[in-house]
């Protein structure tokens, strides 16, 4: 069975026992991860439907790749630049193909029905909030304060006209 899986913009056609490598994902060695965005599922020439399918897999290292270099150069302007580059990767085994989508845990049930309540008083003892809104405002008959205005701008200070040197002739 193999599956078209998304991530990191990129598309990869993974079968069970893969080893892919992907842009960084967020864990370390040994955790699991799982890819839910399935574009395309099936097996030999039969496709099968991606509604809750979801790929797992297990990350086996992090690490970066090849050194990529940027050279910039425009002839006879005298413009050269160099810059370097080095993607974060992170390797992964897909370890299975098909399986549902999990649901979020919830969190734990209160085991007892006194820690229940106990939490629940507190919001039911919360006094509703006063409307600050008068009768005048709510009739609209009340006076709003006038908006205020911007300071006006000031022109730039004039130069003076140059002085008229005394001309002998």
């Amino acid at each position: 069975m193999f599956a078209v899986v998304r991530t990191g913009g990129k598309q990869y056609r993974v079968a069970e026992g893969d080893i892919i490598t992907v842009e960084k994902l967020a864990g370390e060695a040994g955790d699991a991860v799982s890819f839910d965005d399935v574009l395309m599922a099936g097996d030999g020439g039969t496709l099968k439907d991606t509604k809750g399918l979801s790929v797992g897999g297990e990350i086996l290292e992090q690490g970066r790749g090849d050194k990529v270099l940027v050279f910039k150069k425009k002839r006879r302007h005298n413009y050269r630049r160099k810059n370097g580059h080095r993607q974060y990767l992170t390797a992964v085994k897909i370890t299975s193909i098909g399986g549902a989508k999990k649901a979020a845990p919830k969190k734990a049930a209160a085991k007892t029905e006194g820690e229940t309540e106990a939490k629940a008083a507190p919001a039911a003892k919360a006094p509703a909030k006063k409307s600050t809104t008068t009768a005048a405002a709510k009739s609209g008959t009340a006076a709003k304060a006038p908006a205020k205005k911007a300071p006006a701008k000031k022109a730039p200070a004039k130069k003076a006209a140059p002085k008229a040197e005394d001309k002998d002739a």
